[in-house]
């Protein structure tokens, strides 16, 4: 008898809708993200630049500038990995911190962790005018808090100066 009584308590389980899972999202379609891009808020000089996707990697790179020095720069990563794409920060070369990817699509990718260090989510918007609003959030110290970084598109200029 434990038997018909274990098929009945199966068949509510086996009478659910399937879900389909979602198609891996691949770094192609972040490549819109990859050139270089002048910040609208800091000085010449300062902004971000992305490789195009190889190897299931986008490397990055940002720097700014204050008085034609540096004063901040971030290596970043951008990689396929068996649990979808990922976020890789390594602000001023330190240890990487690795953000996951809660969307990513031709306009918009949004990584996010968890923990109490700021930020805990970066974000990559494509605007309407070519440029790219990018934001990081969180809470700092309890307190929700957020840096906008908006970004245009320039060439990359490989001349000395």
């Amino acid at each position: 008898m434990r038997l018909p009584i274990l098929c009945l308590l199966l068949l509510p389980a086996l009478l659910l809708p399937v879900r389909a899972q979602p198609a891996q999202v691949t770094l192609s379609t972040l490549s819109w993200l990859a050139d270089c891009w002048q910040s609208e808020l800091d000085e010449p000089g300062s902004g971000e630049q992305w490789m195009v996707p190889a190897g299931g990697v986008m490397l990055g790179m940002a720097r700014t500038l204050k008085g034609a020095r540096v004063v901040q720069f971030e290596f970043m990563q951008l990689r396929e990995s068996p649990g979808g794409l990922v976020f890789i920060a390594q602000p001023g070369g330190r240890q990487g911190t690795t953000f996951n990817a809660v969307q990513a699509t031709a306009d918009a990718a949004v990584f996010e962790r968890s923990g109490p260090d700021f930020p805990q989510r970066v974000a990559y918007r494509r605007r309407a005018d070519g440029g790219i609003a990018a934001r990081i959030e969180g809470e700092a110290g309890g307190v929700p808090r957020g840096v906008d970084f908006p970004l245009r598109r320039v060439g990359c200029d490989t001349s000395s100066r």
